[in-house]
């Protein structure tokens, strides 16, 4: 399996996000992401902990009610 990284574009495509939340989300570290030069790369790692993350708080929180 090869490693990819995408665009804050791509990672917002992927994810759902709009630009505004996916940048908050980058800032807080939330979504992990690596600077190459000047751009702004997301690993296809650090989305799917991202989703795994939202997906385990999902169950939490049906498991509650």
């Amino acid at each position: 399996m090869t490693r990819q990284l995408f665009s804050v574009q791509e990672g917002m495509d992927r994810t759902g996000l709009g630009r505004s939340n996916f940048s908050n989300k980058l800032a807080s570290g939330e979504i992990k992401s690596i600077k190459v030069g000047k751009r702004r790369l997301i690993p296809d790692t650090a989305i799917d902990e991202y989703i795994e993350r939202l997906e385990a708080q999902a169950s939490l929180s049906t498991d509650v009610a």
